[in-house]
């Protein structure tokens, strides 16, 4: 008992403001759906089919960057501080290549709707909130790039007080943005997108003071000096972000497909289904801070050479995710009616997403189940199998088992409970597969000792 206290306490030490800045990333987007549905389903609609392509584009490329936090517990573990330095140097400048990517693919993600027959007034809504985060998106890469780097170095506090602070501003911005307020132009669910943009601005500038000024990264801080990229160390964020990113792009392509699918069935189930997964994923932050958690502190212990404390680590890690997760699943189904009731007062939204939340509950177990096994395996820095597994899980089963559940079904057609019920199947066999990846891997490096 213990050693189990002494772990769970690292492991809530590093979790804790994880999951507050977790929370605070999600009630940005939590806010931005509230306030765009209170301007209307067609706003509502509008805005989720942009997030729809927004975020996995966003995760796919700044996976790269999440490769930081792995690679810098390992080095911090093993106290090389000058290699820290040196790796953070190039990285930034790396991180703002990312950015203009970003910025661009943003710009012109919209021309990928007008192929869909979605109603044309919601694509332009899309478009016109995907160019506005356009804005923002070196800053977006530049804040994860500092963010992936402080929770390597067991610095989750000063993220969590950015990030707080940050889904603060943005309550105010939205509802004056959206809705034309103090002399502001009406935006509508382009607001959503401008307040985005300003947020992260503010986040990039914040940390980067932050790693600067604060005592603890005086050691340890990179920008008294400039060092441009290697070859080695876009090498090495190359092959173990790239996996991270496609992985993280497969997970969210099986969400973004999910909005296209069900996008032909009007912006009544559009609307409702953007709410149920705003919930889940609200839920979800709390065992997916586990699993950052997981990736930090199995890195550190990997580069202290304690492998027998990383495998049990792991196992920890699991353990409380899976925990937290059925807290999650039991709290949405009591009280599903007063959590929708913050999303919409349109009768009809509310009772299609009332449908669909005790799915998202039941979604909760799988998903955190594998947030655990896979920020283990990031700790370990096994990224490409478990990218594999994703393609497998999410584009071989969910997406393809959602879509005949959706429109033909095994006796008659599910509409929007089917697509639910196809990531449900998708979530579960990656679990599984997860599960013995990690622990084959956990017994490859105990051969090593």
């Amino acid at each position: 008992m213990e050693k189990f206290f002494k772990e769970a306490r690292q492991f809530f030490k590093l979790g804790i403001p994880i999951y507050g800045s977790q929370l605070s990333y999600g009630a940005i987007q939590l806010t931005d759906t509230m306030i765009a549905g209170r301007a209307g389903s067609q706003e509502l609609a509008g805005v989720a089919l942009g997030s729809s392509l927004a975020t996995p584009l966003f995760f796919s490329l700044s996976g790269i960057m999440f490769a930081i936090t792995p690679i810098v517990a390992h080095l911090f573990g093993a106290k090389k501080i000058s290699e820290i330095r040196s790796k953070m140097r190039q990285s930034i400048w790396i991180a703002v290549g990312i950015g203009t990517i970003l910025t661009i693919a943003y710009y012109h993600a919209s021309n990928f709707l007008k192929l869909s027959t979605i109603d044309q007034d919601i694509i332009e809504i899309s478009d016109a909130y995907l160019k506005s985060l356009a804005i923002g998106a070196i800053a977006m890469m530049w804040f994860t790039c500092l963010r992936c780097f402080s929770e390597g170095v067991t610095q989750t506090l000063p993220v969590f007080w950015v990030a707080f602070s940050a889904m603060i501003l943005n309550i105010p911005l939205d509802i004056i943005l959206v809705n034309g307020y103090l002399g502001f132009p009406k935006l509508g669910g382009a607001g959503c997108g401008y307040a985005t943009s300003i947020i992260y601005l503010y986040m990039a500038s914040a940390m980067t003071i932050i790693v600067m000024k604060k005592q603890f990264y005086k050691e340890l801080s990179f920008f008294k000096k400039i060092q441009f990229p290697s070859l080695f160390t876009l090498k090495e964020l190359m092959f173990l972000g790239m996996p991270i990113g496609i992985g993280i792009f497969v997970e969210l392509s099986m969400f973004s497909g999910a909005a296209l699918i069900l996008g032909p069935l009007g912006d009544i189930v559009l609307a409702s289904h953007s709410i149920a997964l705003s919930i889940a994923s609200i839920a979800f932050m709390l065992p997916l801070s586990i699993g950052l958690a997981a990736a930090a502190r199995v890195g550190n212990l990997l580069g202290e050479g304690n492998l027998e404390g990383a495998k049990y680590a792991s196992k920890l890690a699991i353990t409380i995710t899976l925990f937290s997760a059925a807290i999650n699943t039991i709290a949405i189904i009591l009280f599903d009616e007063w959590i929708v009731s913050f999303f919409t007062s349109e009768t009809l939204v509310f009772s299609t997403a009332l449908s669909l939340l005790v799915l998202a509950a039941i979604f909760q177990l799988p998903d955190g189940f594998q947030m655990g096994t896979l920020g283990s395996l990031r700790g370990y820095k096994d990224t490409f199998i478990p990218m594999v597994l994703l393609m497998i899980s999410y584009w071989v089963f969910a997406l393809p088992a959602g879509y005949f559940l959706t429109y033909i079904g095994v006796s008659e057609p599910l509409g929007a409970r089917g697509v639910w019920i196809g990531m449900i199947i998708g979530l579960s066999i990656f679990s599984m597969l997860a599960a013995l990846r990690l622990r084959f891997i956990m017994k490859v490096s105990l051969r090593q000792l």
